[in-house]
Parts: C-alpha cells; structure tokens; sequence
C-alpha cells in the first residue's frame, strides 16, 4: 500500500494533476502552418477568377537551426516561393537552401528504387503520413515505399532513408534544377562511401556526403525532358535504413568536410535530432507565455520559431565565406545573407536584436562587408533603404560590437550620392524632396513603375535613422541635414483627398487617382492609397497634423478599415479588413495611428481581429493572411501578442498594447528578464505601470526594460 501511494504521488510530481508532463515549447510549434494557400473568397477577400493560385506565406516545413546554412525541405513545386505548397501532391527531393522568396532550393535529392524516368520522377505523398518538428521532418514516398526522415545542424543535413525489404537502394541528385538558374553542377564518387560535388545556382553551393552503404557508381540519365544524376548503393540486401550525412560549405568541398566532421560525423541521426530540439526549445524558452489558450500559444510559438530561419548563415565553422567579390577570405565573424529588408526591418530584425544580439552583431559586419565591396553602398533589398533602420535601431538598443562608423560612411553614401548601388532616384529626391511619378493613365497593377510615393514616404523615415547614427557619431552637419529631410514624407500628401498622391514632373497631382485601384510600383509599392496611409514612424504628431483635426483622422481611419474591398484581384494582396490588408507589409503600423488621436482601445480591436483571424485560415487553418517575407509576418505576430510593438524600429522604444497572454517573462540577450502582466480583460488601456512607476504616454523604453522589472498594463 505505501509502495502504490508513493508512485502515486511521484506521478503527480511529474506529470501534475493532469496527468501529462509539461509541453516542450518546441511542441506548440507546428512548421506546416503557412504552407497552405488561400482559396475561398471569404479568405482571400475577393472571388478568384485566375487558374494560378495566389500567394501564400510561402514557407517551408522541414529542418532547420536558427539562422542557419542548411534548410532541407521537401520540393513539390520547383519556381513556387519556398518550394512546398500544402495542397501539392508530390514531392520533386529534399532541398538544402531555403528562404521562401522563389529562390534557393540548392541540390534536391530524392532516394527512390526500381526504374527511373528522368522526365517523371517525383513521388505522391499524403500529408496522412508526414510530420514535422522544430530540427526534424518526416514523409513517407508512396511510389517507391520510402519513409524520409531529415534532420539538421547550421551546415548539414542528415537524411535517413527506410527502403522497402529487398529493393535496390538509389539516390536521384536532381543537379541541373532549383529555383535560380542553374549556372553550373559537379558530383562525383570520392571513394567507397563517399560523394561530393557543387551547384552554382544563387551562390555556389558545395556538399560533401558519406553513406553507411558504399556508393557503387553515380550515373547520369536523360530522356528527352530531363538529366538527373542517380546515385547506385551497394549491399542492397541489408535491411538496415541508409543513411547520409552531408556537409555543405560556400567556399570549397574541402570546407564543406571540414564542417561534416565538426558538426555531424560522429552523431546519431537521433542525437542529432535531439540536440536541433534543445536548440529550438532554448530559443523559444526566451519568451514565456502563460495564459490564453492553446490556440494561441501554438500559433504565437510557430510565429516565433518563423522568425528566426532568416538571414542565414554562409560562413564555414573555420569562418571562411566566400565575399562579394568573389574570394575566399575570413574576417572573424560569422558571414550572413542580407535581411530582406523592405519586409523584416519593421519588426522581425528588432525581435533578433532582442533575443540573439550575436547574430545580430555578424549580421550588420556582413552587410557592412558587402557594402564596402560592392562600390561603397550598403546593400538595400527590394524597396527602400532599410539598413539604415537596422543599423541605427541595433546600436541604439545596446549592440555595439561592430564598426559603427564604418557601417555609417556606407549609409551616409546611400542617402547622400546618387549612383548605382544606391538609392533609386536619390537625385531628384535631393533636388525637390519627392520623387515624380510618371503622368499616365489605367495603369495595369502589374506594370512596373518608380513606386515614387512609397519611395519618397520611406526614404524620409531612413534618412532619420541616418540622423540617429549621425548624432551619435557627432556628425551635426548630416544630422542636421537628414533630419530636415525627415519631414519629406509631407511633399506628396494631398489635403484635397486625404491621401498620399503622386505627383508628375511639373508638381501636378496625377489625374488619375483612384484610392482603391492596388499597384504594383506605381505612386505605392504593392499597395494601394489606403494602404499607403500614416507611414511617419517618427513623426507621428507631425502626421496628423496634416488633418484639419483628430475627429477627421478618426473618420479617415475608421473608413480604411470599414470600406469594402473592391475586389481587385492581386497575388500579394489577402486578407482585409474594410482596404486594410493584413497580407502585405504596408499597412502594418497603420493601426497604431488610433493611439495619437486617443482612440487606443480601437486599434486594440483591429489588433486582436488581426490576431485572431489571419494566422491559421483556410480549411486546414494552416495559411498566413499573405507572405511570411522571412519572418516578418511572423514577427508581427509575436510582439503583439506579448503587446509590445516597433512602432518606429529605428528608435530603442515599443508601442504598448494589450496582450493576449495574461503573463509574459522575457529573457533578453543580454540576460536580463522583464515581465509582462495583463489586470483586467478590456480593450482599453487604463494604466500602464513599470515596476510600479506608472508610464506617461503608450511608449516603453529598451533602455527601461533593460532594468529587469515588471510591466502592468492594466485594462477596462
């Protein structure tokens, strides 16, 4: 009797009253969430007429580490953003680069048996018998009766492969196929157990692979569609499951063992497993939730484990990268791919800054490297000239360990020297303070175009950030100048509408107006005038004083979000409420206009529909209201659940909103925890309190949170 009630009572130690032991946070992570693509019209916003579908968040659910070389993933439909659509029903190989912008997908490999048409090699599969976890993904290829399980470390892959009993043991490496133009491709044996070889397709991967079965030959097979390479194992009679551990490096295959050896020769495929789990499960342990529902943790911990895949790593474990030029060399610090900066400087680069200051550091040493040579520009992506916001907002929340002043000169050449590399239009831009668009009229939404609204509006906002890097620097001629700049973002706002309008050469408003009508890069980048309201980050007083009062901004805002789609058709556009559209990056700040004119509790209600409704829709609840962009989709997510958000990046400060966890405990990087604790269930802000000292306005500073003390928002 004392024996039963002693196990007993160990069990209710261990697994609670429950019953079950306590979730791993790693478990609340479901990497299949974004893979799906929106259909119905009650998701998308609008009755879909195109055969092709429209964009989902484009993401991958296989294995990776944070920020790291490899991602390997399953491909089921090659020039399709991250390569796995959830609706496919096939599966091209298992690739090793990933971001999800239509690029990448270096060296798909897919094990198969019996004969093999070069022209229709690719297996069904049902999502029935797939998995996926944070370092770990699993499928089962009905045509050739294989069970694929992958895992990973930063630059290798292991694949682990269950052929069916008897059958001979092959390998398709697909060598002339990715997402990018395949430039060039090598593979062949090394020795018994052992194969190498490279593509050269948006960078020039190298791989390096042993086997635990020996490697009779490797072929090259065609027909008139297709060349593969197919990989022939020896002792096909062994049940036991094959198994591949590959290196990967951007420098050499030489490197690319080096990094097998350090990082995976010697390691079980479940050790390996194992330890990508720990991995994971420390990084998402940063950021504690406790209350709301299961729903919302698993969604606010798959939007966290989302946000930290990109940039990734290109440096080998010896720190060799290959640089812009071309060579081979080693700075000491880990080399990065750029941010996507047009998408993540809005939030998700502010969330790596708070939880891996190292990355961080090495990331802004990479692209200050790439500047430098590259014509002494820092690198941009897309639209805009973000960097400058993550340089200033990373140095101004604490990180200095890299060369400020060298990152800066870069910045200051990119805001100040019209030229190749730099900012598009700089020029006219200096001259007058905004950029022309071209007077034309029924612009197709796809025609490309200056962008020159969005442009002028963002090019404002990086010029302050520039200024704040000039300050500290004690640079108070380009201070001064960028900071009188900042007020650009006023040149194109036209009283008459209420809009930010494009104008033409000779400062006429385009004609041609029309708010609803979404463009590609004409006046606004992928968006239309009511998407492209209320960009001053930095000013936001100034922009509303461009209303004639309060209540006429309260009626502007209250419109955007009430006045229905007009049902335009665009890829990149999904998910509304009223003409704001969750699914593309420019109106994301725009709800927190509603706290300048003290209507905080109606940006709470936009908020949590936001958060409620657009992050596992569709009939499988697995798509994103639009594009992830490298996390920072996710990243939204994220900071307003925990309710702080980056209202101006650039700054050191967070925007407070209600949460929607009733505690949240915080680890910084530097090591310091802060907490976060909802009173009450309301919408609006009653009173905001850091240890004790009440808040004046909706704005908490990092250096405040540094402190370590407990923030209170309090709600009625």
């Amino acid at each position: 009797m004392k024996l039963i009630s002693s196990i007993i009572l160990l069990s209710i130690v261990l697994f609670g009253c429950t019953g079950t032991a306590e979730k791993k946070l790693t478990d609340y992570v479901n990497p299949f969430l974004g893979t799906a693509t929106l259909w119905e019209p009650e998701d998308l916003g609008y009755v879909r007429t195109w055969d092709v579908r429209t964009w989902g968040a484009e993401v991958f659910p296989g294995s990776s580490l944070p920020n790291a070389m490899v991602q390997l993933s399953p491909v089921t439909q090659f020039r399709s953003g991250a390569g796995y659509q959830y609706e496919d029903t096939v599966i091209y190989g298992f690739s090793h680069t990933n971001k999800g912008h239509w690029n990448l997908l270096h060296i798909p490999l897919l094990p198969v048996t019996g004969e093999i048409a070069p022209g229709n090699y690719a297996s069904a599969f049902s999502h029935d018998n797939e998995s996926a976890h944070p370092g770990y993904y699993q499928v089962f290829l009905e045509t050739y009766s294989i069970d694929v399980e992958l895992t990973t470390t930063l630059r290798c892959g292991f694949h682990r492969y269950t052929y069916p009993k008897g059958e001979d043991k092959k390998l398709i490496a697909d060598m002339t196929r990715s997402n990018n133009r395949v430039k060039d491709w090598s593979i062949q044996k090394v020795d018994e157990y052992t194969f190498s070889g490279f593509q050269d397709a948006e960078g020039k991967m190298y791989f390096y692979a042993v086997s635990n079965y020996p490697v009779e030959d490797i072929q090259q097979v065609k027909d008139d569609q297709h060349e593969i390479s197919l990989v022939n194992f020896g002792e096909n009679r062994q049940e036991d499951p094959l198994e591949l551990k590959i290196g990967f490096s951007f420098v050499s295959i030489e490197n690319a063992k080096m990094n097998l050896e350090e990082e995976m020769l010697n390691k079980s495929f479940n050790q390996v497993r194992e330890e990508a789990d720990v991995t994971w499960n420390s990084l998402l342990s940063k950021i504690k939730v406790s209350g709301g529902s299961e729903r919302e943790k698993g969604i606010f911990y798959s939007t966290l484990y989302r946000s930290f895949l990109w940039p990734a790593l290109r440096s080998d474990i010896n720190g060799d990268f290959t640089d812009e030029t071309g060579e081979v060399t080693n700075e000491g610090f880990r080399y990065y791919t750029n941010p996507s900066f047009w998408d993540d400087y809005r939030n998700k680069l502010v969330l790596l800054a708070m939880l891996s200051p190292d990355v961080t550091a090495d990331i802004i040493k990479s692209i200050t490297d790439k500047g430098e040579k590259r014509g002494g520009y820092m690198p941009t992506f897309f639209h805009g000239d973000h960097a400058s916001v993550f340089v200033a907002g990373s140095y101004l929340r604490g990180i200095t360990d890299f060369d400020l002043e060298r990152a800066y000169k870069l910045l200051l050449k990119n805001a100040t020297v019209p030229g190749r590399g730099g900012r598009p239009y700089l020029d006219e831009y200096i001259e007058r303070g905004w950029i022309a668009e071209k007077d034309t009229t029924n612009v197709p939404t796809w025609d490309e175009y200056k962008a020159a609204v969005t442009k002028t509006v963002e090019y404002a906002y990086d010029d302050y950030a520039t200024a704040l890097i000039a300050k500290e620097l004690g640079d108070e001629e380009h201070y001064t100048l960028l900071m009188g700049r900042s007020n650009n973002y006023k040149n194109l706002f036209d009283p008459s509408t209420g809009f930010w309008r494009g104008k033409i050469d000779n400062g006429n408003w385009i004609e041609d107006f029309d708010p609803y009508y979404p463009y590609f890069a004409y006046m606004y980048r992928e968006a239309n005038a009511w998407q492209s309201l209320f960009f001053a980050p930095h000013d936001p007083e100034g922009m509303i004083a461009l209303y004639p009062s309060h209540r006429v901004v309260e009626q502007k805002l209250d419109s955007l979000f009430t006045e229905p789609w007009r049902g335009y058709e665009a890829h990149n556009m999904t998910g509304f409420i009223g003409n704001y559209c969750h699914g593309n990056q420019p109106s994301h700040s725009i709800p927190y206009t509603y706290y300048f004119i003290d209507r905080q509790e109606k940006a709470q209600c936009v908020l949590d529909s936001i958060m409620d409704r657009f992050y596992d829709m569709g009939a499988e609840k697995l798509a994103y209201a639009g594009m992830d962009d490298a996390g920072e989709m996710s990243a939204w997510y994220v900071f307003n659940a925990i309710g702080l958000y980056t209202y101006s990046p650039a700054d050191p400060e967070y925007i407070i909103s209600v949460p929607l966890f009733d505690e949240v405990k915080f680890s910084l990087g530097k090591g310091k925890e802060f907490t976060i604790r909802k009173e009450g269930s309301g919408k609006k802000i009653r009173q905001i309190r850091y240890g004790n000292e009440p808040i004046e306005g909706w704005f908490i500073q990092h250096n405040q949170l540094l402190q370590g003390k407990e923030l209170v928002i309090s709600t009625e």
